[in-house]
């Protein structure tokens, strides 16, 4: 039996969650609750349905145009262990991760030690939008983020040089 996550839906294609057409899956329940979201109805912990990891797998599966999965919200790293189940399943598949979060990635990086599962997320996540969404720095020119406060990080070269690389996508 295969982990499971508490979802507050799924989008089978899109092209406007990161780069090629992606399966986008929207993690139910966040603590950031940032003014201005644009998935407030995500940030109830109770709300959504619940879903089994290899279910979302054989979804994604059925599927040869897609480049990736995103991972969006809510947050995702507060389901970390499941998401981290999904993220190496879909990468088994020939797939990319892209996972958005409030925290940034310091806090996540700092943070593995009191909350492991957040650690298996960040190593099975290719790109990471990082960082609160800031209603005053809104802009609806950003690609793929919403404030300009948020970064778009290369995960496994900011692990190897053990500084953030940022990318433009």
């Amino acid at each position: 039996m295969s982990a499971i996550l508490r979802v507050a839906g799924i989008v089978k294609e899109s092209i406007v969650d990161g780069p090629g057409i992606r399966f986008v899956v929207f993690a139910q329940g966040c603590p950031h609750r940032c003014p201005g979201c644009h998935n407030p109805h995500t940030h109830s912990f109770e709300g959504g349905a619940v879903i089994e990891v290899d279910d979302i797998v054989e979804l994604a599966a059925k599927n040869p145009m897609l480049k990736g999965i995103t991972f969006s919200g809510g947050e995702p790293f507060e389901q970390g262990q499941g998401f981290a189940e999904l993220a190496y399943k879909v990468g088994r598949l020939g797939m990319d991760v892209m996972t958005y979060t409030g925290y940034t990635y310091e806090e996540i990086t700092t943070g593995c030690e009191k909350r492991p599962e957040w650690g298996m997320l960040i190593d099975r996540t290719d790109i990471l939008v990082d960082g609160r969404f800031e209603l005053d720095r809104k802009n609806p020119l950003l690609a793929f983020k919403g404030s300009e406060n948020q970064r778009i990080i290369d995960v496994k070269k900011s692990r190897a040089l053990g500084r953030v690389v940022e990318v433009e996508l």
